[in-house]
């Protein structure tokens, strides 16, 4: 892929603010979409609701301790809202308010039926019990009321959150809802109480499927596959560390990986199933024999094939972009490379699978445990893992093609916004984010103007 030269230089100082950026990336794609009017971009951009909630839990140790928590829906366009809970000590609401948006963007990419939502408790899952968790949990639903259900606002596992989280959601809306089918209000729950095979693994997996198909369809020169390939792993929770083992067992050699207590490197591949015995063992992969200490930095810096950032937001940036040597970075984080470091990185042919893309393995798969809840089924493994692979196929050509037809066309684009009057920069060849971010944004548009604006 060659790297254009007409796009502006990185800002050595950026903004970073979640929300911010979003809008931001919003803003970018919708200079390709001309024909939206000024007050339907207004409403897309913006999100529907947001809740905060206050509220008190007596601790383990007795003591009263008070939390706040946020739930944003971005969109009900296409369908119910979809996001996940998170427990942070950084939880604000700017964050959810961004995490919201890319769950929006993020089900358009993929296909699903489902708008943007997103959830979120300022706490520290290290410094509680699991009695205080529990307790959190259900304050936090039991506040959120009527704003969560199975065809308003269904949530997930997220950062420091996981299937008993969702078992204790699940309960406590069923008491709220008795006699109902109350298992479609929440997705990512222990398989034997209507979880879906393969959600555990879904989200990592999404990554190496997206990652996959677009080495095929020839994104990276001289790179059509994993086998062979060299790989670092920022992030070792559910995300970075099913994205680790997949990628190995794809052929790749995963040469590093970290952890919240850093980084641990080996040239000649680190043993992933060695790395997770340590991880469930500790918690951590700090002391993984065979490797040595490297710092997140470094790990950043490395000269590998696939960076996969899978972490939290805003690792790569306009202060450490240029120490970037990857030559393909695949986000299995949310929001982990920012718009300065995207510009910098396209300027260099260095390609960025957009988490819009790369990461909505979890919300595909979370939408088939909805069907099947619905339903009352439950589809074996393997079939929820071939209608995976089918969706991210299909969401990564659909970039793709975008990106291709949209280069392809910048002059006729340009005509189209003189004849609106609209001014600005000259169109400049897109990203594979803004790409996304057309797909997305042109599929919920669209949707919006066939049902209408109500009343």
């Amino acid at each position: 892929m060659s790297a254009p030269t007409t796009l502006p230089a990185p800002s050595t100082q950026e903004e970073l603010n979640p929300f911010a950026i979003a809008q931001a990336q919003f803003h970018a794609a919708v200079r390709y979409l001309p024909d939206l009017e000024p007050g339907l971009i207004e409403f897309l951009v913006r999100p529907e609701r947001l809740i905060t909630v206050e509220f008190p839990i007596e601790t383990a140790d007795g003591r009263v301790q008070n939390f706040v928590g946020h739930r944003v829906l971005h969109s009900s366009i296409r369908g119910p809202g979809k996001g996940g809970i998170r427990f942070h000590p950084d939880v604000t609401a700017d964050e959810v308010r961004a995490l919201a948006a890319w769950m929006t963007w993020k089900c358009a990419v993929v296909d699903v039926p489902f708008g943007g939502a997103k959830g979120g408790v300022c706490c520290d899952p290290s410094e509680l019990t699991e009695s205080d968790l529990r307790r959190i949990t259900r304050r936090f639903v039991s506040q959120l009321g009527d704003a969560l259900g199975p065809f308003v606002d269904v949530p997930a596992p997220d950062v420091n959150t996981n299937a008993r989280t969702m078992a204790w959601v699940y309960d406590t809306y069923a008491m709220m809802h008795p006699g109902e089918n109350n298992l479609p209000v929440v997705t990512g729950k222990p398989v034997d109480m209507g979880g879906s095979l393969g959600r555990a693994e879904a989200t990592g997996r999404g990554v190496l499927f997206a990652c996959q198909r677009a080495l095929a369809r020839g994104v990276v020169d001289g790179l059509d596959s994993l086998d062979g390939a060299t790989v670092a792993v920022q992030g070792f929770g559910n995300v970075g560390a099913t994205a680790a083992r997949l990628f190995a067992e794809a052929g790749a050699r995963v040469v590093a990986i970290s952890d919240v207590t850093g980084g641990r490197y080996n040239p000649d591949g680190i043993d992933i199933d060695a790395a997770l015995a340590l991880r469930d063992a500790t918690g951590f992969v700090d002391g993984l024999e065979d490797t040595e200490p490297i710092s997140n930095d470094d790990l950043l810096a490395l000269d590998v094939d696939v960076l996969v950032p899978a972490a939290l937001e805003n690792q790569i940036r306009a202060d450490n972009v240029d120490s970037v040597r990857a030559r393909f970075v695949v986000e299995g984080a949310n929001g982990p490379t920012t718009p300065a470091a995207d510009r910098a990185l396209f300027e260099r042919g260095v390609p960025v699978l957009p988490d819009i893309l790369c990461n909505a393995g979890g919300v595909t798969v979370s939408y088939y445990e909805w069907v099947q809840n619905h339903e009352n089924e439950q589809w074996d493994e393997d079939t929820v893992n071939a209608k995976l692979l089918a969706k991210m196929d299909r969401a990564t050509d659909a970039v793709l093609d975008a990106q291709a037809r949209i280069n392809g066309g910048l002059d006729g684009l340009e005509r189209q916004r003189a004849e609106r009057g609209l001014n600005g920069q000259p169109l400049a060849p897109v990203d594979l984010r803004t790409a996304a971010y057309v797909l997305a944004v042109g599929r919920v548009a669209g949707v919006a103007l066939q049902r209408g604006i109500w009343p």
